[in-house]
């Protein structure tokens, strides 16, 4: 049963088939006709090679024929029998494409790959079906054809193809329009559409480098967008504006892909003005017009994020580190508050970076001194915190949210939940802020003026005025209640002036002494040092004399504080030397007798430590003065010696056997310091002697000047440790 119902189903089928091909003509004609028409069309459509002549087909006879095979409806079968001799006949287009790669690897011309574009159009061309077929046919033969020909092209290709499309960026290149639209016709322009973006991107980065790198002075996006004007739009029309017909059609095709090549031009130029971020804020206010482009480039790119963390890693890796001087950090942060209000007036990114400057800057002992200082003019460094343009107001406290305040506006969302802390506008504020309180800096004040007053002598008494006026612009950043003391100090060194010119007309005296309130005066560093000889003298005539005008008071000398000036008068010469009064204490009591041992000097000035008499006695040993004959001690030198150079002080080798016991025992002491110099010079390469000096007042118990540092350096650059050229010091390796 099921054996006889098949071949009648199949016997059913046949005959339906032979119908349809013999199209119910006499005998087999039909079917004849249609084999016929089977050949015509197969070979019309067969994929020859291009480079092999052959004639042009009777396009009448073939159209017929197609539409025989089409009334058979076997066009279908066909179609897959075409699209099938296409790809068994792609090995001739492998053939060239290898052909000409081989060539362009070789030359690097990328008109070479530009002929090959156009040759695979021509193949194309040569193998796609007539228009009479459809659009169906055609649609299919272009998917066959360019899903094939994207499989077998090599990387070589793609390398070439974005080498070809950068090439075109050259305002000279003639080839662009026709290039395009060979694109167009085999799938390039979609199929490698990223490549091509990547092409403009990369050129606008390149000139964004090239223009922008290390100019600061003034802003760059408006010249950069008048060049993408000029250069890229005109690039992109032939491949985002195709089909346009006017000004209008055009401008409406290209808002979007302008606006990513705009979006990357900021992002390109935000990235290279975060890369320069530190050396912008150092330049500032010269670099106004970067931080102007950063300012617009952060409103349209988010990198907020990136910003703030590439200042801070600058930060910690060129500023927060025990080589950079206080003043220099001081310097940096106020730069830094002015750049960042001006990218960001909200003040979030401020807050972000400040913090670990603000941090670091409480730890270090100097930071307070520092700012005081600057605010009195009394830092030398020539580059003041406050602009002088800014008006003087007083310290800023913190605001407080006033929420029915029609301007409020709520917080920038990326803005942290300790953002207000930080309000105080004003530079200075901002930098009192660092503390919890400004009673340190009106204390750090105190003092400082009390070491400026007591460093005024007879000769420049007219700084005591300029410190007036100092503290009458201080009073209205601090309030005149927490200067009062400071009041008190200028009132006392008036009332000092006048009281030495009363006694000086009562009994005339070389001594000229300050004369202050201990009450009203910071603590100054006692001293049980009596002054010996006619240094003692002086003081009782004097103090005599001022008892006499302010019979309800008493003088408490504080020798160790002052300069004297001494004529030494010796057998075959005059010294003339200004030194504190120990040095002045030690050599008097040489008037006495010419030989004293430490033991001996050091009672006969009262209480002092051995380190500070060796150092007074070291001052007259380079003097020539007096000579340590035996260990502890010491010679006048009525008649001059050829004396050890002082650099032998500091020498560093270990066996010196011409060094006295006084300069063996500081030699000793700046021995201990070599590793701290040593890990400066390994850790931070060259430095200058006064930031070696800045550093070493952070080791425990360093105490020496700059000049006894000089010499240590200079006996350590003889012993072949270190070198120094144009005054910048480094490890000997």
């Amino acid at each position: 049963m099921a054996g006889d119902a098949l071949r009648a189903q199949v016997t059913a089928r046949w005959q339906e088939g032979f119908t349809r091909l013999n199209r119910a003509e006499p005998g087999i004609s039909g079917l004849i006709a249609y084999s016929e028409a089977w050949n015509i069309a197969t070979d019309f459509l067969r994929p020859r090679d291009i480079s092999d002549p052959s004639d042009a087909p009777d396009l009448a006879t073939v159209k017929a024929a197609f539409d025989l095979i089409n009334r058979s409806r076997r066009l279908p079968v066909m179609l897959e029998t075409y699209l099938d001799a296409i790809c068994n006949q792609f090995h001739l287009i492998i053939q060239d494409i290898d052909r000409y790669l081989a060539e362009y690897e070789q030359s690097g011309d990328t008109a070479v790959v530009l002929q090959l574009v156009f040759r695979l159009v021509m193949w194309y061309r040569a193998w796609a079906p007539i228009e009479e077929l459809g659009p169906t046919i055609r649609a299919a033969y272009t998917l066959t054809f360019q899903t094939r020909l994207f499989s077998i092209l090599p990387p070589a290709f793609v390398r070439g193809f974005k080498a070809l499309c950068a090439s075109t960026l050259v305002p000279t290149a003639q080839h662009a329009p026709t290039m395009w639209e060979a694109f167009e016709v085999l799938g390039m322009t979609d199929r490698y559409e990223g490549i091509i973006a990547s092409v403009g991107y990369e050129r606008i980065e390149q000139y964004v480098r090239e223009t922008c790198a290390g100019k600061w002075d003034t802003p760059c996006l408006e010249a950069l967008r008048a060049w993408m004007t000029g250069q890229i739009v005109p690039w992109m029309l032939p491949m985002y504006a195709k089909g346009a017909l006017n000004t209008e059609d055009a401008r409406g095709m290209l808002q979007n892909v302008g606006s990513r090549f705009d979006f990357h031009m900021n992002k390109t130029l935000c990235d290279l003005r975060t890369s320069e971020i530190f050396d912008i804020i150092i330049d500032f206010p010269d670099s106004s017009g970067a931080l102007q482009d950063l300012k617009e480039c952060l409103q349209r790119v988010d990198q907020r994020a990136m910003l703030v963390q590439a200042l801070r890693k600058a930060n910690r890796k060129r500023l927060l580190h025990p080589g950079a001087d206080t003043k220099l950090i001081l310097s940096q942060y106020v730069a830094t508050i002015r750049c960042l209000r001006i990218v960001d007036p909200p003040g979030v990114l401020l807050f972000k970076v400040a913090d670990p400057i603000r941090r670091y800057l409480r730890e270090r002992p100097d930071t307070i001194r520092s700012i005081v200082a600057n605010l009195v003019g009394d830092d030398d460094s020539g580059d003041s915190l406050v602009d002088e343009n800014e008006p003087i107001q007083p310290l800023q406290q913190l605001e407080i949210d006033d929420y029915n305040d029609p301007n409020w506006d709520p917080e920038p969302i990326d803005a942290g939940p300790d953002f207000r802390t930080n309000k105080p506008s004003d530079v200075i504020s901002t930098l009192v802020s660092i503390y919890d309180s400004k009673d340190l800096f009106v204390k750090e004040l105190q003092v400082l003026l009390a070491q400026r007053l007591l460093a005024i002598t007879d000769e420049n008494f007219e700084k005591v005025e300029k410190e007036r006026r100092n503290i009458e612009i201080l009073k209205i950043r601090f309030g005149e209640a927490a200067l009062q003391v400071c009041e008190v100090m200028l009132k006392d060194m008036t009332d000092s002036k006048r009281i030495d010119s009363h006694v000086q007309s009562q009994k005339a005296s070389i001594l000229h002494p300050t004369i202050i309130s201990r009450h009203f005066w910071p603590s100054l560093e006692s001293s049980d040092i009596v002054m010996p000889g006619q240094f003692q003298a002086l003081q009782n005539e004097y103090a005599k004399e001022f008892s006499t005008f302010k019979p309800d008071k008493r003088l408490r000398w504080l020798s160790h504080l002052g300069t004297v000036h001494l004529e030494l008068q010796l057998q075959d010469r005059v010294v003339e030397a200004d030194v504190p009064p120990l040095e002045a204490a030690f050599i008097e009591l040489f008037s006495e007798k010419n030989i004293w041992t430490m033991d001996e000097l050091i009672d006969g000035v009262g209480a002092v430590d051995r380190p500070a008499a060796l150092r007074a006695l070291i001052t007259w040993i380079d003097l020539g003065v007096i000579k340590e004959d035996e260990v502890n001690t010491f010679r006048l030198l009525e008649v001059a010696e050829e004396a050890a150079p002082s650099s032998r002080i500091a020498s560093v080798a270990v066996e010196e056997p011409m060094m006295s016991a006084a300069q063996q025992q500081l030699a000793d002491q700046m021995r201990l310091y070599w590793k701290f110099i040593e890990g400066m010079l390994t850790n931070l390469g060259t430095l200058p002697l006064d930031r070696i000096q800045t550093m070493l007042r952070f080791a425990p118990g360093y105490d020496q000047t700059i000049e006894q540092l000089a010499g240590f350096m200079e006996a350590a650059r003889r012993e072949g440790l270190v070198v120094v050229r144009d005054g910048m010091w480094k490890l000997n390796r």
